[in-house]
């Protein structure tokens, strides 16, 4: 039974196993890129949530122009087909929930272009994020977008799945960088939207359709994404408080200061206990909040920025003060936010980790009332995440052996998704629908809204072939 969603449908089987269509598959791809072994498709069976739907195949196709002949072939055969990227996602949105084949992006991994003049890079899906940074940051150039799973996610994914990351509160999120795109439709078209400018209103916005269309409405093969200058300097200030709301009221007076940080990180008493139990970093228990505040660009602008930022941080009721003076300093600083994941692990073997997002304003009444969810239904939860655009990552602990214990947390996401709503709002900031979140989508989206997409998903896939039962289930 599924942790998360009871009625996910599964076919025992498709087409896609029968060995007349394995073998056009391996005509399409070649043999040695059809993965048929339990081995070699189990690691493309899951994503972050850990719940396994093997493949019947998985597919490591190098072009286009090899999708479309796949997805033609699927439409023929009416065989389901996923694609993915890094797998890292927290909704099960690249697992083959209805079996089929999975298409893997790992091979479509190059840089093709990098303009300094023009400011844009073209890369193929499968590049990580970390590598599309460290290229473009050679020719001294910047692409913001930073999930935090950026070592390991694909950009494909990202556009996907329209990820944000830390630095969202100055620089956006993901679709606010996808100048164009090669995508193959659902029917096995290749299509181009959008291209290698930062102005086009030729025709309706597809390229602002398929970011964080999640895999259902095309396969994308290439992205074309905006750069800026890479910034001069950055500075990093950490802060504790005595309450969350305390911390919370310091992000309204940055914009007043007229400074606009890159990061503004927060975590509660739970996610500061957690750490500290862990990795002993010498917060002191007194600490009912912790703030982490980014600057960056010209040296000159850093330095002030980052001495409003701290006075800012002091008058609000912030002690423990730190101000990173090198960069070894500044990482050792966000040490504490990176070992959020691994020290959540002591209270359960199971996390619900959901990216609930409100108007920054309301962020403390958000984790007020997310505290009382958790004491209602005795399951530890920890708050934490980008206080500077109010997306919070609620993470509920519950042991993966104890149906009453997941029963409960459950519950809490349900409650929690409800209290983000009636705060103005919503159930995903960055992690998608998928299907874990599928059977939530009516609490978010009015029931015209939810028809308009589906008829979108009807007109462009209309045999159901792509990324079948997510979101509309």
């Amino acid at each position: 039974m599924s942790y998360f969603v009871e009625n996910v449908r599964r076919r025992a089987q498709t087409a896609a196993s029968e060995p007349r269509v394995l073998e056009r598959l391996r005509a399409i791809v070649g043999a040695e890129h059809v993965l048929v072994d339990a081995e070699k498709v189990e690691p493309y069976a899951q994503d972050a949530v850990k719940e396994k739907f093997p493949p019947e195949a998985v597919l490591l196709p190098r072009t286009a122009e090899e999708i479309a002949a796949i997805l033609r072939l699927a439409n023929e055969e009416r065989f389901p087909v996923t694609a993915r990227g890094g797998g890292v996602g927290y909704t099960g949105g690249a697992v083959p929930v209805e079996g089929g084949v999975v298409i893997g992006t790992d091979r479509m991994n190059a840089i093709k272009e990098i303009s300094p003049d023009d400011l844009y890079v073209v890369s193929e899906p499968g590049v990580t994020t970390y590598e599309l940074h460290r290229a473009v940051e050679a020719h001294k150039l910047f692409y913001p977008p930073d999930p935090a799973s950026y070592k390991e996610s694909y950009i494909g994914g990202n556009i996907a799945e329209n990820a944000g990351g830390m630095r969202s509160a100055k620089y956006g999120v993901t679709k606010h960088y996808v100048l164009g795109l090669e995508v193959v439709t659902p029917t096995g078209e290749i299509i181009r939207t959008g291209g290698k400018t930062s102005k086009n209103v030729v025709g309706f916005d597809l390229t602002g359709l398929m970011c964080g269309s999640e895999g259902m409405l095309g396969i994308i093969t290439e992205a074309t994404l905006r750069l800026v200058p890479l910034p001069e300097a950055t500075e990093t200030v950490r802060a504790l408080f005595h309450s969350m709301k305390e911390a919370c009221a310091c992000v309204a007076r940055f914009s007043r200061a007229r400074v606009t940080p890159v990061a503004i990180e927060v975590l509660d008493k739970n996610s500061i206990k957690a750490v500290e139990s862990e990795f002993a970093f010498g917060l002191p228990e007194e600490a009912e909040a912790l703030l982490l505040v980014s600057v960056d660009g010209a040296l000159e602008e850093v330095v002030r920025a980052a001495n409003a930022v701290e006075e800012i941080l002091l008058e609000g009721g912030g002690f423990s003060v730190l101000r990173a003076a090198t960069r070894e300093d500044e990482d050792r600083l966000w040490d504490v936010r990176r070992a959020l994941s691994p020290s959540m692990k002591k209270y359960g073997t199971l996390k619900l980790n959901e990216d609930v997002v409100v108007p920054r304003s309301r962020v403390p009444e958000l984790v007020e009332q997310v505290e009382e969810i958790g004491r209602r239904h005795r399951t530890f939860v920890a708050n934490f995440g980008h206080a500077g655009d109010g997306n919070i990552h609620v993470n509920f602990m519950c042991d993966r052996e104890d149906p009453e214990s997941i029963a409960r947390a459950r519950l809490a996401v349900r409650d929690t998704f409800r209290v983000a709503v009636e705060l103005g709002g919503t159930i995903s900031g960055e992690h998608g629908i998928g299907y874990v979140k599928a059977p939530y989508l009516d609490m978010a989206l009015d029931a015209s809204t939810i028809d308009a997409m589906m008829r979108i998903k009807r007109a462009l896939d209309p045999n159901g072939i792509l990324n079948p039962g997510k979101m509309f289930v």
